[in-house]
């Protein structure tokens, strides 16, 4: 089985391989862990022109941008979606047909998008203090206009409620919020799931 980690904002992969406990956990149960960054890195990749933490570099909200200089490097949304899986399917023991993804923050964010775009893929998704609709949110307006252009109709395809709202649905799903959230609700608005 493969369970896929996708980590928030200003974080990297190092995030959750480093700090979290799951090297153990996985290698006990047979499990494949895997975690892409979130953002392209490297020289000649674009960062926020004023250099907040919000867009840019460590938060590439795992999408596919249309909108230059970003659309030639954050391509999140393929990568995770398409290049990762076939290269983890074709390069490891990995039943596919066995996945799982969750993801914290904007992670979450994307683990459900990427659930809800993918029915049937994913038999649990989970998502912990999630951006569930980046088109209502200051960090989600700003990263969907510089990285998709005002172009809001595109926004969708990266919004957990208005996927939810077309039809969208998975199996299995697991959000969990904690109420002391600094971010809960002006950022995060997990409650309008449940709208």
């Amino acid at each position: 089985p493969v369970v896929w980690y996708l980590s928030g904002l200003t974080c990297t992969q190092a995030n959750v391989t480093e700090k979290g406990e799951f090297r153990t956990a996985c290698a006990e149960h047979g499990l494949i862990f895997v975690a892409p960054d979130t953002s392209p890195r490297g020289e000649g990749v674009p960062d926020d022109p004023d250099g907040a933490y919000d867009f840019g570099l460590g938060a590439g909200f795992y999408l596919d941008a249309t909108e230059p200089p970003f659309d030639r490097h954050y391509r999140m949304k393929s990568y995770v979606e398409d290049e990762l899986p076939d290269l983890i399917g074709a390069h490891f023991p990995a039943d596919m047909s066995r996945q799982s993804i969750m993801g914290h923050s904007m992670g979450g964010h994307g683990a459900l998008t990427i659930s809800l775009r993918n029915p049937g893929r994913f038999r649990a998704t989970s998502a912990f203090a999630p951006i569930v609709a980046p088109i209502q949110v200051p960090w989600g307006q700003k990263a969907l206009a510089g990285y998709l252009g005002d172009v809001p109709a595109a926004w969708d395809a990266y919004d957990a409620c208005a996927l939810i709202e077309a039809g969208a649905r998975v199996p299995e799903l697991l959000v969990d919020q904690g109420t002391a959230d600094g971010f809960l609700d002006q950022q995060l608005r997990p409650r309008l799931l449940d709208d």
